[in-house]
């Protein structure tokens, strides 16, 4: 037998969610890209506690979905380590698509927020195609090891970035910790900030209210 693995292109179609609505009163929108497990429109709940008026909220939807057991509840996963890049790429287009809809206004001030898995996926694509943000949050997630400072020097002088973990995270020990927080010191410098705190691998919603 001879087998061969081809490639194809091919259109394809995606959901989104978001919470709120964009008007004239909107202050800030958000990115928020949830982690592995989490459908997009589950993981706006975390954001419901922010003034409805003046916060929007975008989020994607992680293209491949699994079922979860034991109760069959479906999740789904960003990328995995077969193929990362042409799956990454796929990913560029989608969310090209969605702030082309989503037209997101100048000067409003804009956070980009990856939680766990969404953390690469965040960083990649603000990376990629070089997108300014006011604030950029990674909670609970790795770094890609590809990026480095040169990715991210388009970042103008007031970008925020904001490093957040969980003291007790399952899968975040200190080394790793440690490790995470000195290569973001390394791609980010001055800009980056570490907010931990006491508890396990969940999104901190009190956090998350005084980010804005």
């Amino acid at each position: 037998m001879n087998s061969q693995e081809k490639e194809i292109s091919y259109s394809s179609t995606n959901s989104y969610s978001t919470l709120n609505t964009l008007t004239k009163r909107t202050k800030t929108v958000w990115l928020v890209c949830h982690g592995m497990g989490y459908m997009s429109r589950y993981f706006l709940k975390y954001f419901k506690g922010l003034d409805s008026e003046e916060n929007y909220i975008i989020a994607p939807q992680a293209p491949s979905k699994f079922y979860i057991q034991p109760k069959m509840h479906v999740g789904a996963n960003w990328l995995t380590r077969d193929n990362t890049e042409a799956g990454m790429d796929n990913i560029l287009n989608y969310f090209d698509a969605v702030l082309e809809v989503e037209r997101i206004p100048e000067g409003i001030n804009f956070i980009v927020f990856g939680y766990s898995q969404g953390v690469s996926v965040a960083m990649r694509y603000i990376a990629k195609r070089q997108l300014q943000c006011n604030q950029l949050v990674l909670h609970s997630g790795g770094i890609p090891k590809e990026l480095t400072a040169k990715d991210f020097e388009f970042l103008t002088r007031d970008t925020k970035v904001k490093l957040i973990y969980g003291t007790e995270d399952e899968y975040l020990d200190d080394q790793r910790i440690q490790l995470e927080s000195a290569r973001a010191k390394n791609l980010f410098g001055d800009k980056v900030s570490f907010v931990p705190f006491k508890g396990t691998h969940v999104v901190n919603v009190a956090i998350i209210a005084k980010l804005v």
